[in-house]
């Protein structure tokens, strides 16, 4: 099994910046990628964005040029690094890890993000 704990999560004005992080512990050596989703009130859980073992990362359209996703080995965690914020970014992020065998994942509880205009 795997823990995920997202902190940095908080409340910021339009155009701020902010940094999650996600520390995994537990079997780490099967993780095969770590990624953000996030969950608006009212809304769907959406993917944010997503870095593989080997580094490779993926975005959504509605982060890209503002979010990136990076990863520290060493500490076992990744991070979400936010920029030019907007309200629409409001949700609950969540941290995943998706395992090799690719039918398993975990979720960490989720940090709070919030933009205010």
């Amino acid at each position: 099994q795997v823990q995920l704990a997202e902190s940095g999560g908080g409340l910021v004005q339009a155009g701020e910046s902010l940094r999650l992080s996600c520390a995994a512990s537990g079997s780490i050596f099967s993780v095969n990628a770590m990624g953000w989703f996030r969950q608006a009130p009212g809304k769907q859980r959406e993917f944010v964005a997503t870095i593989t073992r080997v580094g490779g990362t993926s975005y959504a359209d509605s982060v890209k040029g503002r979010f990136t996703i990076s990863r520290d080995n060493a500490k076992n965690t990744v991070y979400l690094q936010m920029s030019r914020l907007k309200p629409e970014d409001t949700a609950i992020y969540y941290c995943k890890a998706q395992m090799s065998s690719g039918s398993t994942s975990y979720w960490g509880q989720g940090t709070q993000v919030t933009v205010s205009s």
